[in-house]
């Protein structure tokens, strides 16, 4: 009986359609207000909390401004390769050793996967696809690259390219030892050293005559 008396108390033209309808209009009324006023929002804000970043944000990579998506832990070599899908950046020990994600910051070569995407706004990033003139002209780097056929599988050959073009810009002219040293920090899995100083030293030669 108790049944009864509810269900007869309920408004007839109420139907579950109806009060669907009306949970999304207001739905929509809330968020068309909160868009509307959160300029005016803004103003009494809490102060962001400590550690907090922007997600979304500009870098500059190969010339070009680049909107992107960023979490706070993201290193530069993921955001170029899944973000970017700048994939000649390569990811080899992931922890600073191999120099396989090797790429340019203002001219000066870092690994990628040990600098977090937030903290090269505002910098230059070049990487191996940003070599080549628009002509398609290939870095003299590259050319010499390509002439000597200086690496076997080839894995950590753009680590090594971005490695020597900015040892070069520094040190236009430089002895076999000069160029070991410069870049001792890239590691090549096939162990092919001889071949690939061979063709750095090439160019150096390509760059001097460029």
């Amino acid at each position: 009986m108790a049944d009864i008396e509810i269900t007869e108390a309920i408004d007839p033209g109420v139907s579950r359609r109806n009060f669907i309808k009306g949970v999304i209009a207001a739905g929509a009324a809330v968020g068309s207000a909160n868009y509307m006023f959160r300029g005016v929002g803004a103003l009494f804000a809490q102060p962001t909390s400590p550690g907090a970043v922007e997600r979304l944000i500009t870098l500059t990579v190969n010339g070009q401004q680049r909107r992107v998506d960023v979490m706070k832990q993201e290193t530069l070599a993921m955001t170029l390769r899944y973000k970017l899908g700048l994939t000649g950046t390569k990811l080899g020990c992931d922890r600073s050793e191999c120099g396989a994600c090797t790429v340019l910051l203002d001219g000066v070569p870092h690994y990628s996967c040990s600098i977090l995407t937030q903290s090269v706004r505002g910098r230059e990033v070049k990487t191996i696809e940003g070599l080549a003139a628009e002509d398609g002209t290939l870095h003299p780097v590259q050319q010499a690259v390509v002439d000597e056929q200086g690496f076997q599988c080839a894995f950590c050959m753009s680590g090594f390219v971005m490695s020597t073009v900015g040892f070069l810009e520094g040190n236009p002219n430089p002895t076999r030892a000069e160029l070991a040293h410069g870049l001792s920090g890239n590691l090549c899995r096939c162990a092919d050293y001889d071949k690939i100083l061979t063709t750095m030293e090439r160019a150096a030669e390509n760059m001097r005559q460029a």
